[in-house]
C-alpha cells in the first residue's frame, strides 16, 4: 500500500499529516529518508517515524481485565470506558466483542475485526444465534439449592422473552457461589436468570469466552494482545 496509508493505518496520524511528516524528513523506509508519501510499501519494509520503528498495520485482538465501574463501550459521558484504558493508536476503531455490565468484572475481548467480533457473539454455524460459551463466577445473596442445576439445564423463562434461554451449565461451588456457562448474551442475562428463580447476583466475574481464558497475570484494568492460537480458537 502507499506509504501515507501504511502510516495512517498504523498510527493516529491522518494521511495529510503523514505527508507533512515525510516532507519534514521524519519518515524513513529501510533506513533511507522517504521522499514520496505515495511510494509503495509492504509489511516487508522497515518503516520508522522519528527513528522509531512502526509495526505494520493489522487487525488487533485484545484481552482486557475489566474492573467494576467501567462500561463496555467506546464512549460514555459519565463513566470510564474499556477503551479509555487502552494505550492504542486508532482507539476509535476498536469495538467490544461481548459486553459486560458496568458492575461486572473479568474478561472482555476488544478488536477492530468485525467478522471476528461476530463469531464471538454469534458464529455463522449457529442455528440458534448462540455465540461462544461464556463462563462466569457468580456470587449470590441467597443460598443455592441443588435443584437449580436442572432448572438452568432446561432453560429459564425471562420476563419479556418469547422463549426460554438456551440450556446453561450451573455448577454450585458453595452455598453462595456458582460457576455458570451460557451461550447467549441477552441483556443482563445472568442477573435475570437468577432473579427469575428468586435470587440476587451480588458479584459477577467472567472467566472465559470459548477457549480464551482470562490471563491470571492481568490485574484489573490491564490488557494484552491475544496470542495467535487464542485468536484462531474463535
Amino acid at each position: 500500500m502507499r506509504l501515507d496509508k501504511y502510516l495512517s493505518n498504523a498510527t493516529d496520524y491522518s494521511r495529510s499529516q503523514v505527508k507533512k511528516l515525510v516532507r519534514e524528513g521524519r519518515v524513513t523506509v529501510n533506513g533511507e529518508p522517504a521522499s514520496d508519501a505515495a511510494r509503495a510499501t509492504s509489511a516487508a519494509d522497515s518503516v520508522a517515524l522519528d527513528e522509531v520503528l512502526i509495526a505494520p498495520p493489522g487487525k488487533r485482538y485484545i484481552m482486557f481485565n475489566k474492573p467494576a465501574g467501567v462500561v463496555s463501550a467506546t464512549k460514555d459521558s459519565e463513566h470510564p470506558t474499556a477503551i479509555d484504558y487502552l494505550d492504542e493508536p486508532r482507539a476509535e476503531q476498536l469495538q467490544i466483542a461481548g459486553r459486560l455490565d458496568i458492575d461486572a468484572t473479568g474478561l472482555l475481548l476488544i478488536t477492530d475485526d468485525g467478522q471476528w467480533n461476530h463469531r464471538v457473539t454469534s458464529p455463522p454455524s449457529s442455528k440458534d444465534g448462540a455465540g461462544c460459551t461464556k463462563i462466569y463466577r457468580v456470587e449470590l445473596a441467597e443460598p443455592l439449592q441443588p435443584a437449580l442445576v436442572d432448572k438452568f439445564a432446561a432453560g429459564i423463562w425471562l420476563e419479556g422473552e418469547k422463549r426460554r434461554t438456551l440450556p446453561a451449565d450451573l455448577r454450585i461451588l458453595d452455598e453462595h457461589t456458582a460457576r455458570l456457562g451460557i451461550r447467549e448474551g441477552k441483556y443482563h442475562q445472568v442477573k435475570r436468570m437468577f432473579a427469575a428463580l428468586g435470587n440476587y447476583v451480588e458479584a459477577l466475574h467472567r472467566e472465559s469466552i470459548g477457549a480464551i481464558v482470562l490471563d491470571e497475570y492481568l490485574a484489573p484494568g490491564e490488557y494484552r494482545a491475544l496470542t495467535r492460537d487464542e485468536v484462531a480458537s474463535i
